[in-house]
């Protein structure tokens, strides 16, 4: 009886443990910067979002899924793209 109780609280825990490792792979995830959600009142200037646009490209598909690398690589192409014509005028 001890010991199936023992079991029972084990997988309890371990059920409970899963989603926290979910969460902890999320959280190398800059949403601000991928989909300008918790943003706490981020206002940044252009040459600040290119550097951290390309700190969350350098981190790759360990982070990333190809698809938000993509969307990410195209924010930066038009940030850059945005800094380019401001230098002009």
């Amino acid at each position: 009886m001890r010991k199936i109780a023992f079991m029972l609280a084990a997988l309890l825990s371990m059920a409970a443990a899963v989603p926290a490792f979910a969460e902890m792979a999320d959280a190398q995830k800059d949403e601000c910067v991928l989909a300008s959600r918790n943003c706490k009142n981020a206002v940044d200037d252009i040459q600040t979002q290119i550097k951290r646009i390309d700190a969350e490209v350098k981190k790759g598909t360990a982070v990333y899924t190809p698809a938000e690398l993509k969307k990410l690589e195209q924010k930066l192409a038009e940030v850059k793209e945005l800094l380019n014509n401001m230098e002009k005028h």
